[in-house]
Parts: structure tokens; C-alpha cells; sequence
């Protein structure tokens, strides 16, 4: 019997000795990390991390989206339309986005690429493109036209509305928003358009041809995978002027690195250089084997790393996550209801208060 016993306090005490272990492991997972995430692979002796970058964490969400029962209501009302893929061909589902400004000395334009996220005609783009359909409302310092343009070459097809900027992105960036090649980490820097006329005044189509999507967080083995990046590169305009064709490319790359803003997830990858690397390819998708959109180009990466025409691109999880945090819906139901009521109780809402923000920075 004593022997029973003393096995059995053995068994007690090395069986409390391992759930401590793993309580201690446990806990040092859970305490909020300052520095980048640290994931131990399969070997205990190699380390992977994902990097920082400069971030808004720690600042205050403006939350009057959040306090609108107007915009809440309109959210959700309507009927559910059109979801998923139409189409897994990325040329098919880009856009051009392009606007020109005149002043009474000056005529400027600035392009950028944007793609169907729903079949019902909403565009994701890039906010410091979508930022001049903005400035359409303040007629400031000249007027602002911005049309939807696609095909190849690209030419002038749908007007859209802004159905969502984020106000976080404004309050951050607000002072440099007029700047020609905006700069910065590609933070929140997303929009959604919604297409509510043809240049011609045709009917709209029935179906537009959008691309699919995955919101999941993108994993570290995400690196060296290929993906597949798709915009209207900008070199002939820059090249000949505001006349020149803007043709739609597409390219078979790899994701070389991953960052984070903060939140220990992967929000922003970087892809190695490809034809599509150019100004004007903002806002265009890059796309997994699967033929979901899993990141939108922000910005040109390190080229001097990655080779030339190396692009940044924020994760759809970011997208997600934020556009939850900002209206209590997510990236799809933000997709959903009458788009164009909406967009109208967006700019209601939302315009004053940006607007507000922008002659504060001006």
C-alpha cells in the first residue's frame, strides 16, 4: 500500500510540475508583447519575428460613425444584393481611378487603381486616392472630376460615390494629403467606392465583375509564396503627359516580408519587384493560389531588397479588423444593404466632419 502511495504523490507532483510549465509558457504568451511577436518554429533554437512598423496604436478611434444611428440604421437596411466572386480574373475586376484638378493657374491629375470587391459595384481602393472624391465637395482651390475608368487601354466608364474612408486615416493624414507622392505606412489606408453611374448614361450592369476575398489572418509561412499583383501602372502618364494609355498589368511575384502595426498581426507584406510596380498601381489587389484577395497595394517597398518594382500591401485581415472597429460591421457587411443610400448617409455623416478636419490642417 505504501508503495501505491508513493507513486501516486510522485505521479501528483510531476503532473503539477508540467501543468506549470505550460501556465508559465502560456502566460508569457498572453502578456501584452511591446516588441514584435516572437513564434518559435519547429526547431527550439530558430526564431521568427514579424517587424514593426510606425504606428497610430494607443491613439483614440473617432467614433462618431459609432454614435450615428443613422448611419448604423442605414447599414444594415435594404436588401442583402449580390455576394462572392464573379469573376477570378484580376484584369477583368481593376478600375482606373482618375481625377484631374483645375485651379485658375494650374491643371493637375493623379491616378491610381482600385478593383470590385462586391458584384454589386462597390471598389476597394487606396483612401489617398479615394481622398480626392473628398475634395469633389469642397471646390477650395479649383474643382476636382474623378471618373472610373477600365479596360485596356483605360477609358472613361462608371462615376462613383464614396461609400466609406476611414476617419482615423484623415485625422492622421490630413496635413499631407495634397502631397504628390503621398508617403507613410499604408495604415487604414483604404476606401470604398460605389459605382452609381455610367459616363454615358447606359444602364448599369446587372453584375460587375468582382474578385473574392479572404479576411483571414495571413500566416508566417505566408513568406515566399507566390501571389499574383495586378494595377494601372502609371509610367506612360508620367512619361508623355495626362494623354498617354494606362494599360492594366498583371504579375506572378512572391511576398518577401511581413510587418505589423502593433497588433501582432500580420498587417502588411511585402511583395518582390514586378512589372506592377509602379506609382499608380495603389490600390490594386494581390491575389493568393486560390484566387482570393488577400492584400491591396499601398505603397513601393524596398527595391534595393526586394528588386525593382517592389510593392507593400495591407492584409484584408487589417482591412477587417479596423473597418470593425470603426463602424461595428465587417469588411462584408460593410459590402451589403442599398449602397446608395448609404453613400448618401456616409457623406451626411461623414463629410462635415472630415472636411472639418481638413481646413483645420490647411
Amino acid at each position: 500500500m505504501q508503495i501505491i502511495t508513493d507513486l501516486f504523490i510522485g505521479f501528483i507532483v510531476g503532473y503539477l510540475a508540467f501543468t506549470n510549465s505550460i501556465a508559465t509558457s502560456l502566460n508569457t504568451l498572453l502578456v501584452p508583447a511591446e516588441e514584435p511577436v516572437v513564434i518559435m518554429e519547429e526547431s527550439p533554437n530558430e526564431v521568427d519575428t514579424i517587424s514593426s512598423l510606425p504606428s497610430r496604436v494607443g491613439k483614440a478611434i473617432p467614433d462618431i460613425l459609432l454614435r450615428s444611428a443613422r448611419y448604423q440604421a442605414a447599414a444594415v437596411a435594404g436588401s442583402a444584393g449580390l455576394v462572392g466572386a464573379s469573376t477570378r480574373e484580376p484584369l477583368d475586376a481593376i478600375v482606373n481611378i482618375f481625377c484631374t484638378f483645375i485651379s485658375e493657374t494650374t491643371v493637375k491629375t493623379t491616378t491610381g487603381t482600385g478593383f470590385f470587391i462586391d458584384p454589386d459595384g462597390v471598389i476597394m481602393t487606396n483612401a489617398h486616392v479615394a481622398q480626392f472624391l473628398l475634395l469633389e465637395e469642397t471646390e477650395e482651390d479649383g474643382t476636382t472630376d474623378c471618373i472610373v475608368r477600365s479596360g485596356d487601354p483605360a477609358t472613361p466608364q462608371y462615376q462613383a460615390e464614396l461609400l466609406y474612408l476611414p476617419p482615423a486615416w484623415i485625422q492622421d493624414n490630413a496635413s499631407v494629403m495634397s502631397a504628390a507622392i503621398p508617403m507613410g505606412t499604408g495604415e487604414r489606408d483604404y476606401a470604398l467606392l460605389y459605382v452609381s453611374s455610367r459616363t454615358n448614361g447606359a444602364p448599369l450592369p446587372a453584375v460587375f465583375p468582382a474578385l473574392g476575398f479572404d479576411a483571414e489572418l495571413l500566416p508566417l509561412s505566408s513568406r515566399n509564396t507566390d501571389v499574383l499583383a495586378a494595377g494601372y501602372p502609371a509610367t506612360p502618364l508620367l512619361r508623355d503627359g495626362a494623354s498617354a494609355d494606362l494599360v492594366p498589368r498583371r504579375a506572378t511575384t512572391s511576398v518577401s516580408e511581413l510587418y505589423t502595426f502593433g497588433s501582432n498581426f500580420a498587417d502588411v507584406f511585402s511583395i518582390r519587384g514586378s512589372i506592377v510596380g509602379a506609382e499608380g498601381s495603389s490600390g490594386g489587389p494581390i491575389l493568393n493560389a486560390d484566387g482570393n484577395v488577400i492584400g491591396m497595394i499601398v505603397t513601393r517597398g524596398d527595391d534595393t531588397i526586394d528588386g525593382p518594382g517592389s510593392l507593400r500591401a495591407i492584409t484584408l485581415s487589417h482591412i477587417d479588423r479596423t473597418i470593425t472597429e470603426e463602424t461595428s460591421f465587417s469588411l462584408q457587411e460593410n459590402l451589403g444593404g442599398d449602397l446608395a443610400f448609404r453613400a448618401q448617409i456616409f457623406a451626411e455623416t461623414m463629410s462635415p466632419f472630415l472636411l472639418a478636419i481638413l481646413q483645420q490642417n490647411n
